[in-house]
Parts: C-alpha cells; structure tokens; sequence
C-alpha cells in the first residue's frame, strides 16, 4: 500500500492556456447602458497603442488596462474598446472625453 498524498498531482491540476493566463477570463458586468464582457489585460500581453475612451489619452503597450465588449453577442470585434481600468470604474460618473479632431488618428 502506497502513503496517502495530501497534495494533487500536478498532472490533475487544470492547466490554463498561456492566453488565458496572461489575458484573464472574460466576465459580465452589469451598467445602465447594459451588460458587458469585460476582460483585464496584463501590462506584458499588450503589444499595441489604444486610446481609452473614457479619457481620451493613449494606452501604451506595456500597459495593464482592460477591454469591454457588448455582452449581447451581436457585436464584432470592431465593437472592442480598451479602457484605463479606472476610466472604465468611472465611466457612470462622468460622460466620454472625446477631444480629438476629425484629422486626428484612432486607434482601436
């Protein structure tokens, strides 16, 4: 008879795709303007410049920030905004701070 183990085997144990693990699961959340998925983005899994909605400034790679999306499915991925996860926090309280001029670049 072989001793009792106390810890799981490692091979039990739900291994995470790197995604997942470096990318976060996606959850819905709830806002007067409707559900939402929302994902948290590590500062190492970005690799390129957004602008926050919420302030108007440039999220740059390196940056841990969030992305939201309409939780209703019938959205695509141009429906996909990366927010300051403190923008996204406020975003009740205060309304988009969309500054930029027609000729000014947007990114995704």
């Amino acid at each position: 008879m072989s001793p009792r183990r106390n810890r799981p085997r490692r091979d039990d144990a739900a291994h995470l795709d790197s995604d997942r693990a470096r990318q976060g699961v996606p959850t819905v959340q709830q806002w007067r303007d409707g559900d939402w998925q929302v994902r948290g983005i590590s500062g190492g899994a970005s690799t390129k410049t957004y602008r926050c909605p919420g302030c108007d400034q440039e999220i740059r790679p390196g940056v841990a920030h969030l992305v939201a999306w309409p939780a209703d499915g019938a959205g695509d991925l141009t429906d996909r905004r990366h927010w300051h996860s403190g923008c996204w926090r406020a975003r009740d309280r205060r309304a988009p701070n969309l500054q930029r001029g027609r000729s000014a670049p947007r990114y995704g």
